[in-house]
This record gives C-alpha cells, sequence and structure tokens, in this order.
C-alpha cells in the first residue's frame, strides 16, 4: 500500500491537480487528506470534486467545521479584511451547497488505518489529542507528547501548521504533510527547499503558522499563512517496505494560476 498524504488544500484545486497529476505518475494507491479542504480559495467547489473522484479518505480540518457550523452573523468584523473573510466564507457556502456543506460538518476529526506489518496509522487535521491543535515543527517533544494522546497510533499524519516535518518522539512516527493551496514560500515568492522551509524564522514568522488551528470565528479574522504567494505544493508519500516505513516528502512547483 502506498499512500498519498496532503492537507491543508484550502480550495486551491489548481494546486491540488498539479499534486495529483504527480502522484499519478509516481503511482498510489490510497489518498489521505487532513483536513481544510475548501475555505477560502477561489475553487471550493472544484477542489471538492476532484477529492470525491480521487476517493480521498479526508478528515475535518478548522476551516471544514467553519464553513459547515460557524454563525457568521454572530461574528462582527473588526476591520475591511475580516469583513472580505466572511463575504468569502458565505460565498463559499453558496458555492458548495447545504449537501457539501452537510457532508463537511460529518467528516470525522480522525481516521485510523491499520498497516500490513500489525500497526497502526492515524490522520488528523491537528494532533491526536485535539484535532484542532496542530503539532509544528518547533515544538520540543515534551510538547508534542502533551498532543498525542493516550492513543496515538504507531504513526500520527497531520497537517494544519502548513510547515512539513518528519519525526519521532514517544516511539511515534510523526508526519505532518505541509499544505497544498497555503504553503509557505520565500519573501521573493520562489520555491523553497523542503529543509528551509521547515526554519519558519526565515520567512519572518508568517502568520505565525503555528496558529494554523484556531477557533472557528478567529479563522475569519486571520489572513492566510502565504502572505507572499504560493510557488509549490507539498505532498507526502507514505510506504510499508518490508516491514519499514517509507515516507517521501515531496515540493511539487506551480504556476502563478495555482
Amino acid at each position: 500500500m502506498r499512500l498519498l498524504c496532503v492537507s491543508d488544500i484550502h480550495g486551491h484545486a489548481d494546486a491540488l491537480a498539479a499534486v495529483l497529476a504527480t502522484a499519478e505518475r509516481r503511482g498510489y494507491t490510497q489518498l489521505l487528506v487532513a483536513g481544510d479542504l475548501c475555505f477560502p480559495g477561489p475553487k471550493p467547489l472544484e477542489t471538492w470534486r476532484r477529492l470525491t473522484q480521487a476517493k480521498a479518505v479526508c478528515v475535518q480540518g478548522v476551516s471544514d467545521r467553519a464553513l459547515a457550523t460557524l454563525d457568521i452573523h454572530n461574528v462582527r468584523p473588526r476591520s475591511e479584511h475580516e469583513r472580505a473573510r466572511l463575504d468569502r466564507l458565505a460565498q463559499t457556502r453558496t458555492e458548495l451547497g447545504e449537501l457539501i456543506l452537510a457532508r463537511l460538518a460529518r467528516l470525522a476529526p480522525t481516521h485510523r488505518l491499520p498497516l500490513e506489518d500489525g500497526g497502526e496509522l492515524v490522520l488528523v487535521h491537528g494532533s491526536p489529542a485535539d484535532p484542532l491543535e496542530p503539532i509544528t515543527h518547533d515544538m520540543t517533544d515534551e510538547e508534542v507528547l502533551s498532543l498525542l494522546g493516550d492513543d496515538p497510533a504507531d504513526v500520527v499524519i497531520c497537517g494544519g501548521s502548513h510547515v512539513p516535518f518528519d519525526r519521532m518522539v514517544g516511539g511515534v512516527r510523526i508526519i505532518n504533510v505541509g499544505s497544498v493551496g497555503e504553503a509557505p514560500c520565500s519573501i521573493r515568492g520562489d520555491v523553497r527547499d523542503v529543509r528551509d522551509v521547515r526554519d519558519v524564522r526565515d520567512v519572518r514568522d508568517i502568520d505565525r503558522v503555528r496558529g494554523g488551528a484556531r477557533p472557528s470565528a478567529e479563522l475569519v479574522r486571520s489572513g492566510p499563512v502565504n502572505t507572499y504567494g504560493t510557488a509549490h505544493a507539498d505532498a507526502t508519500f507514505v510506504e510499508l517496505r518490508a516491514g519499514e516505513l517509507w515516507v517521501e516528502q515531496v515540493v511539487v512547483p506551480l504556476g502563478r494560476a495555482a
């Protein structure tokens, strides 16, 4: 079984298409998506349709919950930026329609998948202990352990922070798959090597990246992480070979339209 694992598409269907095209050439058997599917990007409906066509296994992210449940009439915008975010949320709801919104509301916060070696993988937007709180690249082992909970599985596939990493803590393999639609880029807007992207300080702590999982109303008040424009999408391949877990994190270059 070869898994294609992605997260944080945020309605950027063209970026998702580029990732899927790359994955088709490399080969995969199942698509796992760690939430934040359709908001606030320009093509939420096309994003949903592509995920449906690919028979993706998706879990609920912060923006998915906001789309499905946030009462926008109780959120008072404090700036034009916040008003624009609320307007975009309302537009996205209209574009998706009630049926898809109901499906977003029913998405599970986690999905567990048995591995061929007898182990278990858990897919979650944030962390096993709190699906809305992300595990980030700069956390200490103690901070990470506090977010693993009592039954974290052997492998955790997560998103939320938009910054990819692969790390072992307390016997648990934690793989953050980054972002398809809002991967942080350099100030120049060019593609950054994954190793450089992991050090958020190099891009001036864009939107504090660790704020990837916010309360639903606060999501509306915040801007996208990729302040300087996305030039690439993140994707991760996970495969069990002869009892050993192989992980390949790749950068997919994007055109301006993505």
